[in-house]
């Protein structure tokens, strides 16, 4: 079942327009794209949070994909304007789980859970510092 918006928390809105190649023989978007378009809308809400990747970089730590899952339910074609709405589900020690929804107008388009670890530079887990983002109802690591 497809999550709708949430209206009772903070939501980052992403638009971008499909290039003609970025799609594949059948004249839609190529499934390795959406991805792409997935991570932008990330970075610039991360941005946009004052955690930019250059910023996150400076502090010594970064946030690392570890798990992703991906619905697609609807082709997008050359020249259509989609919109990525992105929100953070839950902060917890070291992880954080995203939701990221792509529309085409009111359609659904594609949908995506994305857990990111927060490290250091080598790669080895950081604890997510209490100014990051999100609302933290998990007790995991």
């Amino acid at each position: 079942m497809t999550r709708q918006v949430p209206t009772d928390q903070e939501v980052h809105t992403t638009s971008l327009k499909v290039r003609f190649y970025e799609l594949d023989p059948y004249d839609h978007v190529n499934h390795t794209n959406y991805f792409s378009y997935f991570e932008t809308a990330r970075i610039e809400y991360l941005t946009e949070m004052g955690w930019g990747l250059d910023v996150m970089k400076r502090a010594g730590s970064q946030l690392v994909v570890v798990e992703i899952s991906a619905r697609f339910l609807a082709a997008a074609r050359y020249g259509e304007e989609l919109t990525i709405h992105t929100w953070i589900e839950d902060v917890g020690r070291v992880r954080s789980v995203w939701h990221q929804l792509m529309q085409r107008g009111d359609e659904v388009v594609a949908e995506l859970d994305v857990t990111a670890a927060f490290t250091d530079l080598g790669g080895r887990p950081r604890r997510i510092p209490t100014e990051f983002p999100g609302p933290r109802r998990s007790s995991e690591g």
